[in-house]
């Protein structure tokens, strides 16, 4: 765990993902430098911009996802893609950290715990979500069905044990969001 970098603070308000009405600021955010299985079967280091509060319990769930050798896909902070939460999730892209702007879900909202870094989203193709703005399923329709395979976040599974556990709640909104894990909504303290 580490405080932002000023050259990944100036990769993050350039992509527009923080901005001055956006709750939590870089004093309250650290960087993750976690390492995890590929679909490769290889292991790679990403990293993650998570809320202070929550860091160290994400790193005893990404050590158990390691342990249990889950395969992610890719894992790059939200402004390599220039702040936009859909390229991401076509990316297939497991991310945290994002004060989403105008036309993207949760947006702005001092409440989404996106915006608040207390909430992860993993593996978006194989774990989508229904988007209310088209009723569709994005990134993807093709992995909807909670079947087992590669990559899929199922209820009692190895990563729904692994947050449940350090008390994080699974799809914490009315629809279908099979990626995302949060503290709460409202964005509230781990445990509140």
């Amino acid at each position: 765990m580490t405080k932002i970098g000023d050259a990944q603070w100036a990769r993050i308000t350039a992509a527009g993902a923080w901005r001055p009405e956006c709750p939590v600021g870089r004093a309250g955010l650290r960087r993750l430098e976690l390492n995890y299985w590929g679909f490769d079967g290889k292991v790679h280091r990403g990293s993650l911009v998570v809320r202070d509060d929550v860091s160290a319990s994400l790193v005893r769930v990404f050590t158990k996802l390691f342990e249990e050798r889950f395969p992610i896909r890719r894992m790059e902070p939200i402004e390599a893609y220039g702040g936009d939460d859909n390229a991401s999730m076509r990316a297939d892209n497991t991310s945290a950290f994002n004060c989403r702007t105008q036309g993207q879900a949760n947006a702005p909202s001092a409440k989404s715990p996106h915006a608040n870094g207390r909430a992860v989203d993993i593996n978006p193709m194989e774990n989508p979500w229904i988007d209310s703005r088209c009723d569709c399923w994005q990134p993807s329709a093709q992995h909807s069905s909670r079947t087992p395979g590669p990559g899929k976040i199922l209820k009692n599974g190895p990563v729904w044990r692994a947050f449940t556990e350090e008390g994080w709640i699974w799809q914490d909104i009315a629809t279908a969001d099979y990626q995302h894990f949060d503290t709460g909504f409202p964005s509230r303290l781990l445990g509140s």
